[in-house]
């Protein structure tokens, strides 16, 4: 009889430049490595080596809920806009146990927005509306 049970995915938290906010979803967490085939020119092996390469990240999407007087994701444009050097944010995922306590932590470093989605707009619709932000970033990685 197992006496751990894997984590539950909805319990995380997001530490946005230091400020810790709540989202409905984060996605693109994934990293891959690309691979490099190479063949030398007397190899007598009718195939080509396969060697790792460098890496690549997808972007983060997140989304949250639309909170009246809330421009942070559009301040956070305006100054990418303006002055990209200096406006990227680290951003900081928590997936969180029973006891609210992290147990795996992820970084993404040098984050700027690439997309702002504002919420989709329904006259007989009554759910949340939901605005999403897509991040580039220079890396992601499990801090241990």
């Amino acid at each position: 009889m197992a006496t751990q049970y894997p984590l539950p995915r909805f319990h995380y938290q997001v530490d946005w430049a230091g400020a810790k906010l709540n989202f409905t979803e984060v996605t693109g967490m994934d990293q891959q490595v690309e691979v490099i085939e190479y063949r030398h020119s007397d190899s007598k092996d009718f195939s080509k080596l396969k060697m790792p390469g460098m890496r690549k990240f997808s972007n983060l999407t997140m989304k949250r809920g639309k909170f009246e007087g809330d421009f942070g994701y559009n301040d956070w444009m305006d100054e990418i806009s303006n002055e990209r050097a200096t406006a990227r944010r680290d951003v900081v995922i928590r997936l969180l146990n029973e006891k609210h306590e992290p147990v795996a932590v992820w970084k993404a470093v040098n984050c700027f927005p690439v997309k702002i989605t504002a919420p989709d707009l329904k006259a007989d619709a009554n759910e949340v509306a939901i605005e999403t932000v897509e991040v580039a970033h220079e890396g992601l990685s499990l801090v241990r």
